[in-house]
Order: structure tokens, then C-alpha cells, then sequence
């Protein structure tokens, strides 16, 4: 039986899911940290956090930020040093953008060769890195505003990193219901990154 092309390779897959499972971590820590003191002015339901409060919230968040922070460099020093980074998301091109909209209103997007991203998935994809790393950055920003006061002042002050943290957690939510969305949707992309295959 012939054996179906490799997609991710195993450090590819083993990054993705602990990303996953820090990210949902932080998002729902973070929520119970705002609840307690909001960034915005409005509170998010008591059943969407994590922690059982403010200090629970708190050291889960810190948590999950060692693991996230760690695997974000390891998946970043693996892309750039393969070159997978390159080859998945370059060149990138506006038309491309657009062809893969206009692609997927008609129902016409192709999904046979899931080692290949289309315009939108590189967009999204290079997006949602970017998200991480403002949000780790802003996050030291807030964490130890002054012993990291480079990163404090690179955002302005304290309450705009705080800011630049909030919507950095909304943009990867959102990329997240999108990105778990179209994984539904093409369930040999979900087999793919837990088998490789």
C-alpha cells in the first residue's frame, strides 16, 4: 500500500498542539483577569474563564505563559532555520489574497494537496504569529513594567500594553474560531496534524 505524502513533520505537530492547549489556557485565565480588573469596560461570563478568580487566573496565566513563550521560540527557531517558513508562506501576493476569496464564495477552494497553503491560510497564518509574539511581548510589558520597561515604553505606557495585550488575545481568538472552523470542515486536515499524514 503506498504510503500518503507527508504534510507536518512530527516537531511541526508536537508545537502546533502544545500551542493550542497554552493558548486556550491563556485566553481563559486572561478573561478572569479582566473580569477582576477590566482592560475594556465590560465583563465576560464567569463560565468562560479559567482559574476560579483573579489569583487563580493569575498563576495559570504565568503558567501557560513559560510554555507558550518556550514553544513559540522553538517553533520560530525550527521554521526559519528549515526554511519551512519560507516555503509554506512565501511568496505572498495581494491577487493571491484575492483569488482564494473570491475561491472560496463559489464553493470552488481546492483542498487535495494540504501541504500547500493557499493565500488566505498564508495571510492568516503569518497573522497569528505576529499575534503571539505582541502578545508574549506586551504581556513582559505588563508583567514587570518596570524591570522591562523597554517593553512598557515600546508600547507607550502601561495601560496601552495592556491595551495591545487585549486585542492581541482577540485577533488569535478569532483566528482560532476561524482556523478550528475550516479544520471541521476538512476533517483530513485535523488526521494530518495528528498523524503527519
Amino acid at each position: 500500500m503506498a504510503h500518503s505524502k507527508p504534510v507536518h513533520p512530527a516537531i511541526v505537530r508536537l508545537t502546533h498542539w502544545v500551542n493550542a492547549a497554552a493558548i486556550m489556557v491563556m485566553i481563559a485565565s486572561g478573561l478572569a483577569i479582566h473580569n477582576a480588573h477590566p482592560t475594556l469596560p465590560f465583563a465576560v461570563p464567569p463560565a468562560m474563564t479559567f482559574g476560579l478568580g483573579f489569583i487563580g487566573g493569575l498563576r495559570w496565566h504565568f503558567a501557560a505563559m513559560w510554555v507558550l513563550a518556550a514553544n513559540f521560540i522553538l517553533m520560530m527557531l525550527y521554521g526559519l532555520a528549515s526554511g519551512r517558513f519560507r516555503r509554506k508562506f512565501l511568496p505572498l501576493a495581494p491577487a493571491e489574497v484575492l483569488q482564494t476569496l473570491g475561491d472560496a464564495l463559489r464553493g470552488k477552494l481546492a483542498h487535495a494537496d494540504l501541504s500547500a497553503y493557499n493565500g488566505v491560510q498564508k495571510l492568516f497564518y503569518m497573522g497569528v504569529l505576529a499575534a503571539i509574539a505582541l502578545a508574549i511581548l506586551s504581556g513582559l510589558a505588563i508583567w514587570k513594567p518596570v524591570q522591562l520597561q523597554i517593553f512598557t515604553l515600546a508600547f507607550g505606557d502601561f495601560d496601552r500594553a495592556r491595551l495591545v495585550h487585549f486585542c492581541a488575545m482577540a485577533a488569535i481568538f478569532l483566528f482560532l474560531l476561524v482556523h478550528v472552523a475550516m479544520a471541521l470542515l476538512t476533517p483530513r486536515t485535523i488526521a494530518a496534524m495528528i498523524r503527519g499524514r
